[in-house]
């Protein structure tokens, strides 16, 4: 098989409907690095890998996760090797948050932004 064209995931965009609200809790709340901001969208920075997430605003009823079976199902997965503490500090900050999973030894959880967006978290 050739190797793809394709290097790498750069960045993905979320839907939100308050931008400025929104921005602040990505930086807040998760921890992670603006980079820019301006009325059309938020570059959100996550550590130090070259993957961003773009805030954009919208006041359609749209979410960055899909249903099977009318069932939500996250389109993000995160990493976090201190879990249970990111899962506490989401409950601290009044985040909607399930409780922490394990399947053979893979231990996760999902979690939402304010606009309701679906998120995992593992470790």
């Amino acid at each position: 098989m050739s190797k793809s064209f394709i290097e790498q995931v750069h960045y993905i965009r979320i839907p939100v409907k308050d931008l400025e609200s929104s921005t602040q809790w990505y930086r807040d709340v998760l921890r992670l690095q603006l980079l820019n901001s301006t009325e059309e969208l938020a570059i959100i920075k996550v550590n130090e890998g070259p993957f961003l997430l773009i805030l954009v605003p919208t006041e359609d009823e749209t979410f960055a996760h899909f249903t099977v079976n009318n069932e939500q199902e996250f389109c993000i997965g995160f990493t976090s090797p201190k879990l249970a503490k990111f899962h506490q500090h989401l409950i601290d900050n009044q985040v909607k948050v399930d409780d922490i999973k394990e399947d053979n030894g893979h231990a996760f959880f999902h979690f939402y932004d304010p606009n309701g967006n679906k998120f995992q978290v593992h470790w």
